[in-house]
């Protein structure tokens, strides 16, 4: 009796089942175990000193003028004139210290990359256009991740002599040149990067909007812009800000646009690189500086995360319709409108699009120096990576890290969604909170994390980052099932929610055990959508930036492919063509994987998001 009530406070049914509270126990205890006590393990480094508990380590960086540097110096423009008297403003920021550097950085970014992602959602939501088609392609291929590489096309776009300048000076004759840099320089790219994941959610809000609620505004006089911004946009506005969220902490945690950016002094002023930097320079003994800077940004992005959870769940809309799902507005634009569409909308889109576009022609090109595009054909680039067996082990590296990862990710997710969405005991909020809670922690905070749990509790073995023994696959396998496992659990979760429980019910009451409720009716039912989850997870396995190049560069013969590419720009005798190749052969894993996806899964659209 006493078990029973025990079983149904917990796990929400009355008789124990092992394979019940086995679904509930092992997600929990292994992101636990694997993300909450390294955390804490970092918390403990960050507020020891001389074996006392203190805030030194956070009074130090506070109080530093190079954290936060109030007020602000240097010149956010300055002007130059090269020795043929051209005119060159360069455009890098204000030093306000690394702490406001990063948020700073991380609003802007935020409000940029919301500012476009909602404008192409609600074009694309409410407007019927020709090359809408090509429009919803072309806005994923921003998605497509390259690691350093677009971060590099983005700089090559912005020097003295790079597309931009050719387009504005020597086209349209403006007088001066502009060359983009610094802070600028990692906030614009990361906007370019992450204006997707705001128009993903964005676009969801719109075309879930009750029309009823919009006609009845206009019956009482509301038209035009006055109904988008007293009823379309407060109703989207959950999603959007949802999407917002994610760049915020995205942007947070960026290692690729500031390592790219690293020759401006500046755009190393940012809590990513210092955390990298250092823990790279101080190889055998991290400060515990590092840890109480992991913790600052680490509070940053959950307080952010909690704020943007806690405004959406107090942002919900009832809506009117009944009897099934209705069918969004859309309706040819006006002339005005198709003008700001193909005049302003299209040639942002082609921009925005152009880094990916860039890592192709830089993948087989011969040589991209002072010229405005790469120019000189050739394959040796791409041969070189399939043939050289020194480049090949990183490809293999990375696909056998990915692979194991998404075997533990599909297990947790199956489980953890089985959990919580059939089962409401007092297990299951915490449960639904923690699967959620990988995307609000930043990478290189993990990476931290790890370095101090292992090497405190492995020591002097594979496992121990310090270690000359230490192989990063254990350690990186894990890193990527914790960081990649919100994106697999909100699509298995999804089709569990598709199927209905009486289904289960029925099963049970027939005789069948749970298990074979289980693996014989509700796995076969959501297949799609695990597969789907699973396919998800990896292809963001594969393009790992933060764990993978501050952990693998430990062991850089064992380290993935993210990391060989950053120690190849980094390099003097590297080459960025190479890491090129590398950035196609990621784009292709990726392409391939969301065209199996959409085809088997029949979803159009894979979102990323926090509702």
């Amino acid at each position: 009796m006493r078990i029973s009530k025990w079983s149904e406070k917990l796990f929400g049914t009355p008789l124990f089942e092992p394979l019940v509270a086995f679904s509930f126990l092992f997600p929990l205890l292994y992101l636990v175990v694997f993300l909450i006590v390294p955390v804490l393990a970092m918390l403990f480094i960050a507020f020891t000193y001389e074996g006392n508990f203190s805030l030194h380590w956070f009074k130090s960086i506070l109080g530093s003028s190079y954290y936060i540097q109030l007020p602000p110096q240097g010149d956010f423009v300055t002007k130059q004139v090269t020795a043929t008297g051209e005119t060159i403003y360069l455009i890098r920021g204000i030093d306000f210290g690394v702490i406001i550097n990063s948020l700073v950085v991380a609003f802007f970014v935020t409000l940029l990359a919301s500012l476009i992602g909602t404008i192409f959602a609600f074009v694309m939501a409410r407007y019927d256009f020709k090359g809408k088609n090509f429009f919803r392609i072309a806005l994923f291929i921003p998605l497509l991740v390259t690691p350093f590489v677009n971060a590099y096309v983005i700089k090559r776009m912005f020097i003295e002599y790079g597309l931009v300048n050719f387009i504005l000076h020597d086209i349209f004759q403006i007088p001066f040149r502009i060359k983009i840099d610094g802070l600028v320089g990692v906030a614009l790219a990361q906007a370019m990067a992450y204006y997707p994941i705001v128009y993903l959610n964005a676009y969801a809000s719109f075309i879930n909007i009750d029309p009823t609620l919009e006609e009845q505004a206009e019956n009482l006089g509301s038209k035009s812009f006055h109904l988008f911004r007293t009823v379309t946009f407060p109703l989207a506005l959950p999603g959007i800000a949802a999407g917002a969220t994610l760049v915020f902490i995205f942007s947070l945690e960026d290692l690729a646009a500031p390592i790219v950016f690293h020759g401006d002094p500046l755009a190393k002023k940012l809590m990513s690189f210092q955390i990298f930097s250092k823990f790279i320079s101080e190889f055998g003994e991290r400060s515990p500086e590092i840890a109480a800077l992991s913790i600052i940004m680490l509070t940053l992005a959950i307080l952010a995360f909690l704020g943007i959870r806690k405004y959406v769940s107090l942002r919900q809309y009832a809506m009117l319709s009944k009897g099934g799902r209705w069918k969004p507005r859309v309706s040819d634009p006006r002339p005005w409108q198709k003008v700001i569409i193909y005049v302003l909308l299209l040639p942002l889109l082609l921009f925005t699009i152009f880094p990916q576009i860039g890592v192709v022609l830089l993948a087989f090109s011969k040589q991209w120096s002072v010229t405005v595009l790469p120019h000189g054909f050739t394959t040796n680039y791409i041969k070189e990576m399939i043939i050289n067996p020194d480049v090949r082990r990183y490809i293999v590296n990375s696909l056998v890290y990915s692979g194991s990862a998404v075997i533990l990710i599909i297990l947790l997710a199956v489980t953890s969604s089985y959990a919580a969405g059939r089962f409401k005991g007092a297990l299951s909020p915490v449960l639904e909170s923690i699967v959620i809670l990988p995307i609000a922690v930043p990478g290189i905070v993990v990476a931290m994390g790890y370095f101090y749990f292992f090497s405190n509790l492995f020591p002097n073995t594979i496992l121990d980052p310090v270690s000359i023994t230490f192989n990063p696959a254990f350690v990186l396998i894990l890193s990527y099932s914790i960081r990649r496992l919100p994106f697999a659990a909100r699509s298995v979760y999804a089709g569990l929610q598709q199927v209905h429980v009486s289904l289960e019910e029925s099963s049970l009451n027939l005789g069948a055990s749970r298990w074979k409720t289980i693996t014989g009716i509700l796995l076969p039912l959501i297949s799609l959508n695990v597969f789907g989850g699973g396919m998800l997870s990896f292809v963001y396995a594969m393009s790992e930036t933060s764990t993978s190049i501050t952990l693998g560069s430990i062991a850089i013969e064992k380290a993935p492919i993210t990391a060989f590419m950053k120690d190849i720009m980094l390099s003097a005798a590297g080459s960025v063509n190479i890491a090129a190749a590398l950035g196609v052969l990621l784009i292709t894993v990726q392409i391939i994987s969301i065209v199996v996806v959409n085809i088997i899964t029949k979803q159009r659209y894979a979102f990323i998001g926090l509702t």
